[in-house]
């Protein structure tokens, strides 16, 4: 099972990043390191919610936006390990349409905000022969994970 590592400070700058979108979904990339079964988070980027219906229950990363980070990412020890998005007034776990929508290996974080005040955030991945997303746990990362 993967284990999600996240930087000091990570948590909260998501947090916040919810707490200024609401009532819409904000979104973004987890940027890091991988070994094996674990991921070491070491920033987050923002990205645009393009989604064009309802963005209280909904978000859309262009796939121009992916290829930007990833592309700033070359040369570097560092990739796109997974998304993070949050749920305005719903529980923090993946929604059908996320599952949907999600690819095996990344690690996805969902974070709730509850009336404008971030709440609970949750840590995913996506079991790809059942197709559904499975709880993995999230953890602070160690001092050699936290600096790139």
């Amino acid at each position: 099972m993967t284990v999600a590592h996240l930087a000091p400070g990570l948590i909260e700058e998501i947090a916040r990043h919810g707490e200024e979108t609401y009532p819409d979904e904000c979104c973004g990339f987890l940027v890091g390191t991988a070994s094996d079964e674990e991921r070491h988070v070491t920033r987050i980027e923002r990205a645009t919610n393009e989604y064009e219906g309802e963005r209280r229950r909904r978000f859309v990363i262009r796939p121009e936006e992916l290829q930007r980070i990833e592309g700033g990412l070359e040369g570097s020890s560092l990739f796109v390990l997974g998304f993070y998005h949050s749920h305005p007034d719903h529980p923090a776990r993946p929604s059908t349409f996320d599952q949907d929508h999600a690819w095996p290996w990344y690690v996805y974080l969902v974070q709730n905000v509850e009336r404008g005040r971030a709440g609970e955030i949750g840590a995913f991945e996506l079991d790809s022969e059942a197709r559904e997303f499975r709880v993995i746990p999230l953890r602070p990362a160690s001092p050699l994970h936290t600096t790139v």
